[in-house]
């Protein structure tokens, strides 16, 4: 081969790859989701943006890889199952600042954080903040169950989605890439932030960043 193909062969390749780098630029940058330009969205996810201005100087650390909301998206609609197996959505968790992970007992990183999120459920959990787990175990749901009690998790329901529609509808929304997934959003069910990976969620700044999170004490003047 000439040196000259050689050449516009390497061209090619490098253009090629610039485009592919291009193009999932774009599919993990631009805004998307229920709720851009939709004036009744921004209205009720209006305290969502202000909690992730709040919380943006508290994504270092421990939650480094915290992505704040920068547009109003909804998320209520969201459907998985309760503990008990009925239908339910994120809507039904509305009136405090919920973490809601997305996790699978095959996912290894998953495994690892079950525990901090516990604990962070126990000691931080009450009327104004939660967490909520769904299990996306496809098959053999027991598995979930058994893993959570060998591990001694006490404190977390065991909310699933056997269908992986909650994971997929981020995905679609640009907002997941894999498991887990760690979404925080408000009482309306509005996205104030996000983390794609595992994180020491019962850090001291995982917890610093969830207190900037609550709504603030309403004032008494």
């Amino acid at each position: 081969m000439t040196s000259g193909r050689r050449r516009g062969l390497t061209i090619l390749a490098l253009a090629a790859v610039a485009g592919i780098v291009a193009g999932t630029a774009g599919v993990y940058v631009r805004g998307s989701g229920a709720g851009n330009g939709d004036p009744a969205v921004a209205a009720l996810c209006a305290d969502a943006v202000a909690a992730a201005a709040r919380v943006a100087p508290f994504a270092k650390g421990e939650v480094a890889a915290f992505r704040v909301a920068t547009a109003p998206e909804s998320f209520g609609d969201l459907t998985f199952k309760t503990p008990e197996g009925a239908p339910t959505t994120l809507a039904a968790l509305s009136g405090k600042v919920v973490l809601v992970n997305l996790w699978a007992t095959w996912c290894v990183p998953c495994r690892a954080e079950m525990p901090a999120l516990d604990r962070l459920q126990a000691a931080a959990g009450g009327k104004d903040f939660s967490v909520a787990t769904i299990n996306l175990d496809v098959q053999n749901p027991e598995r979930a169950k058994d893993f959570m009690a060998e591990i001694g998790v006490h404190n977390l329901p065991l909310y699933s989605d056997a269908t992986m529609g909650v994971f997929n509808d981020l995905k679609k929304r640009g907002l997941a890439i894999g498991l887990p997934t760690t979404l925080l959003i408000d009482g309306k069910g509005c996205r104030i932030g996000i983390v794609e990976g595992p994180a020491e969620w019962d850090s001291a700044d995982a917890r610093a960043l969830i207190q900037a999170a609550l709504p603030p004490p309403a004032s008494s003047g």
